[in-house]
Parts: structure tokens; sequence; C-alpha cells
């Protein structure tokens, strides 16, 4: 899966009405297919570290556009095993480092194409492994590390407590069991990233960001304390400050003074889905802005109008006119 952008540049289609747009499903699910042919490209090996998540985006769209089975399940169980280590922690690629980004992904792509019988007679016990390997990650003060060198990150706390729970590891999965990680030391965490605007920061005090709110909205999603935490209060902060990431184009930022992305049709989509405040955005310019990103003859979304499309943008654009209901794209889970 190559994670070069283009050739595509995301445009609305000369003479079109902004009332005719539509998604080109066959476009998309053809770029995606596309995108392992391209291994002669240079870009294909300087983005060798971004494989795994590559091939987690371009799956979950197909997923989303109704075609699971457009990429060759065997290859996919065969390549995401090769990336996995004797520590039951998974590599971006072959031969990389395990970190938890990538065991997170590799899991996620596992449970999509119905996998882990094959972890199985790969490593007898992995999933319990895998488990432990992203149990080994946590700090005494509840964070999680990314791996053995000890970069910690709200993004690797969230990974680590949903790849739990996709694996069922999770301590109220297995109630009779001694907990492999501590749930209450990782949501104090998230609580003290929690700032007076109501956004979450990826350390304590660090400006909120949207994509940071969605990985501490979906940790205590995961952990089953969002609706004790944020109350409906909380929720209404919150959720004023994601609505004010909708900018005049339709689209979302990240942050206060950026430009809008598509990606964050996700971020902030499903963060305020969590809340159950999605309704405070306008859908229909959302939607609006989502399709002028796509290139409607050669498939692919991009950030924004004009750029080239590439396979992250592609899944957090589909992603997003699922969350808004677009006609034809599977219902996708907010966390």
């Amino acid at each position: 899966m190559s994670l070069a952008a283009g050739p595509g540049r995301g445009h609305v289609a000369q003479g079109q009405l902004p009332e005719e747009l539509k998604l080109v499903v066959d476009k998309h699910v053809a770029y995606i297919q596309s995108l392992d042919t391209r291994r002669d490209e240079l870009e294909y090996h300087l983005t060798e570290h971004l494989r795994i998540g590559g091939i987690y985006w371009g799956l979950t769209a197909l997923h989303l556009l109704g075609q699971p089975d457009a990429l060759p399940r065997d290859g996919l169980v065969e390549y995401v095993l090769s990336c996995l280590h004797e520590s039951g922690g998974f590599g971006a690629a072959p031969g990389h480092d395990a970190h938890i980004l990538y065991t997170g992904y590799s899991v996620q792509i596992l449970t999509l194409i119905d996998g882990f019988d094959a972890l199985e007679e790969k490593m007898q016990g992995g999933k319990e492994k895998v488990a432990k390997f992203i149990a080994n990650l946590q700090q005494p003060d509840g964070r999680f590390a990314g791996d053995e060198w000890g970069e910690t990150d709200t993004r690797f706390l969230f990974s680590a407590l949903y790849t739990l729970s996709l694996l069922g590891y999770m301590p109220h999965q297995r109630p009779d069991e001694q907990p492999i990680v501590d749930v209450p030391a990782a949501t104090a965490h998230i609580k003290a990233c929690h700032n007076f605007d109501g956004g979450f920061g990826v350390a304590p005090g660090a400006e909120s960001h949207s994509g940071q709110v969605f990985t501490c909205v979906g940790a205590l999603t995961v952990a089953g304390e969002l609706d004790s935490y944020l109350g409906e209060e909380g929720k209404d902060r919150l959720g004023a400050w994601l609505s004010e990431r909708q900018l005049g184009s339709g689209g979302l930022n990240g942050r206060p003074e950026k430009l809008v992305d598509v990606c964050y049709s996700w971020w902030v989509g499903a963060s305020l889905a969590m809340i159950d405040r999605l309704h405070w955005l306008d859908k229909e310019k959302l939607t609006a802005f989502i399709l002028q990103c796509q290139d409607p003859e050669e498939g692919g979304i991009a950030d924004r109008p004009e750029d080239m499309v590439d396979v992250f943008h592609t899944v957090f654009g589909v992603a997003g006119l699922s969350l808004v209901g677009y006609p034809g794209v599977g219902e996708v889970d907010p966390a």
C-alpha cells in the first residue's frame, strides 16, 4: 500500500453544480486498489514507516464503501503477520521496531479481516502476548509509552485502550482476572489534559487540538467514563469548542486560526458524535466540502480542493460522510 500522494487532485468536475456533487465510490475503490502497484516510485519506499497505517486506512475506507473484499485477504494477513515481533508488538513494516500505534492498526486490520486465527497459528497465545506488550508500555502515572524508548502521548493511551478492547483484555471484559492495565490511572491522566476551553491537549497544560480531543474522548468512551466525567455541562463546553472548528467553506480545522482539512471531518465529527452533539455542525456544508476534495475522475480525496489526493484523507473523508449519514456509506463507530 503506497502512501504517496496523487496522482489526482481534489476538484469539482467542469460544469458540475454544487448540488450535483456525488461520491464516486467506484473511483475511490479503484484508487485504493491501485496503491500497491506503485512500488517503482520513490515515495513508496520513503513512506515505508507508514505502511501498516496505510493498509488500515485503505481497508477501512473499502469497508465503509461497501467493498470489504476489494483487497486480497491472504496477502493482508501475510503482510500484517510479517510485522509481528516476539514481544507481541507490531512494527510499521517488516524489520521496523514494534510500536503501540502500529500494533493498534494491526489488530484493527486483523479484526476487519477476521484474522485472529492466523495470529494464533503464527504465535501461540498471540492475543495475550499482544495485550501484554501493550500493558508493559503503561507508565506508573497512567500514561502509555509508544515503544521501548519511552515517548508518551495521549494517542498512545487511546491506542492502548481500544486495542485491548478489541482483543478482549480490558479489565471489565475479564472481571475475574487481575487487571493487566491500570485504567483509573490512565483516565486520570486524560482528565489532567482537559483544558478550560473544554478541549483536550496532548499533555497536561498543552493547547487544545481536535486530534487530541478525539483520542481523549475516545479513551474515556472505551473506559466507560465519558458521561460520568464530562456530564452535560462539560459536553456543551466541549461541543461549543468543536463546533467552532467549522469555517465558512463547511470544512473543519484542528484549532483556531488554522486551515480546514478533510481529516478533521473525522476527528471533530467523531468527537461530537461521542458526546451527542454532532447536530451542532452544518452537515450539508461539511458534505459539500468533502465532495469538493475528491478527484471525480481518478478517485481519492485530498485535504483541501486542488491538493493531491492520498489514502489518509480518503478514509477520513469517507468516514466523515459516514458520520453525517451520507447515502450508501456504511455506518462507523465514532470511538
